[in-house]
């Protein structure tokens, strides 16, 4: 018992060390790219283009991922995921153009869609009863600090413009390797109707136990891509010091690494609906507040760091929220939709952010951020209780 008990930690602190690696490649990967086009004079709107591919590819790839994790397992995907993430990493210096580089993040987010798509699921289908939130908020939190923790590679672009890149590859790589050490397991056999069911058919009901979960997903994705994309654009234009960008854009990470895993326990407490309800709220009169304070680049780290308190465990918490609403057997399927939700914020916001950017001058980009909190808010509150959910207390 103590071996198996010892080999679940091993196993679940090992899953945790590659998708904080992976969240430190994509917090670098963001504004590093925006600052160096900007810098070159690459337009807001082709910017924000070029930051889709990530999520282009983790569309492109989710169609095809489920049948081979059930398949094959959770470990292979896991390695053929991280050897795409890493390498093409290691490809960003050979040549500074920008449908190359558009390449590279594409097989990127293929890359980092597999590692996600396996490490949640394996997660969420191995968590103990009870301690579902606690295990995902300890996964958000890794993947923050790893988020967090990228930004900062901006101030190796005045060293050399290749550095972030290779020391993230080499982070990666280091992180990859671990998985060698852990057993494969595959996800629960799928159950009653739903064996017979083919893939469209498995979304469908996955959507339909917990639409309202996959909305914390979209809208992370959205807040990933436009602050860590499209505000470095911005802050430049406000006259922002570059040390000062990775500084704000760090506090978000920050403030959601304290209180991912408080917000974990509260969500298994008091249900994960009323959590999430208030966080996204919370953050939209935060940023509002934060449209008329931009003038003081203190007050905007302050609003980054308290907005990223209520707002940086939404990822976790729409998964965990999926898991309550949905069946066992369907939780790779509802995995997947959360991944696929997560893409679509990340390609709305680039795209929407970019042309605000490009044509609003007079408003502040931040109230584009507060508005749109705003509307998901509304969704969740007004038609969020229509969903029926499994008879868990963490789904209410």
């Amino acid at each position: 018992m103590l071996s198996a008990n010892h080999y679940e930690r091993r196993r679940f602190w090992t899953l945790i060390i590659i998708v904080s690696i992976s969240g430190f490649s994509q917090g670098m990967l963001l504004p590093v790219i925006s600052v160096i086009f900007e810098t070159d004079g690459v337009s807001s709107t082709l910017n924000g283009l070029n930051a889709t591919g990530l999520y282009i590819g983790t569309l492109l790839i989710s169609p095809f991922i489920e049948q081979p994790l059930r398949r094959f397992g959770y470990k292979p995907i896991i390695i053929v995921g991280g050897a795409i993430v890493f390498l093409s990493l290691l490809m960003f210096p050979f040549w500074e153009n920008i449908m190359f580089w558009f390449i590279l993040r594409l097989l990127i987010g293929i890359g980092d869609h597999c590692l996600h798509f396996s490490t949640q699921t394996w997660l969420t289908t191995s968590a103990p009863e009870g301690n579902l939130g606690k295990s995902m908020s300890i996964y958000g939190l890794s993947f923050g600090v790893g988020f967090a923790a990228g930004p900062l590679m901006l101030n190796l672009v005045g060293i050399s413009e290749t550095l972030p890149f290779v020391v993230s590859s080499i982070l990666c790589l280091i992180a990859w390797s671990f998985v060698f050490f852990i057993r494969n397991e595959k996800p629960e056999a799928l159950k009653g109707d739903n064996v017979e069911a083919n893939g469209l058919s498995r979304y469908k009901m996955s959507f339909k136990y917990a639409w309202v979960a996959f909305l914390p997903s979209f809208v992370y994705g959205v807040l990933e891509t436009s602050l860590n994309a499209l505000f470095p654009v911005y802050a430049l234009r406000m006259d922002f010091k570059d040390s000062m960008i990775s500084m704000i854009l760090a506090a978000f990470s920050i403030g959601a690494i304290i209180t991912q895993i408080p917000i974990g326990i509260i969500g298994d407490k008091i249900g994960r609906r009323k959590v999430i309800l208030i966080g996204i709220f919370s953050g939209a009169v935060l940023f509002a507040l934060g449209s008329q304070l931009e003038h003081s680049q203190v007050w905007v780290l302050c609003i980054f760091l308290v907005s990223g308190m209520f707002l940086g465990s939404l990822f976790s918490l729409g998964i965990t929220y999926m898991a309550d609403l949905t069946p066992k057997e369907l939780l790779p399927t509802g995995n997947l939709l959360c991944g696929i939700f997560f893409s679509l914020g990340s390609l709305t916001g680039p795209f929407i952010g970019g042309l605000y950017l490009e044509l609003v001058d007079s408003i502040s980009f931040l109230l584009f951020i507060a508005i749109m909190l705003f509307l998901i808010y509304l969704i969740i509150l007004l038609f969020g209780k229509l969903t029926l959910p499994k008879s868990t207390p963490s789904a209410e």
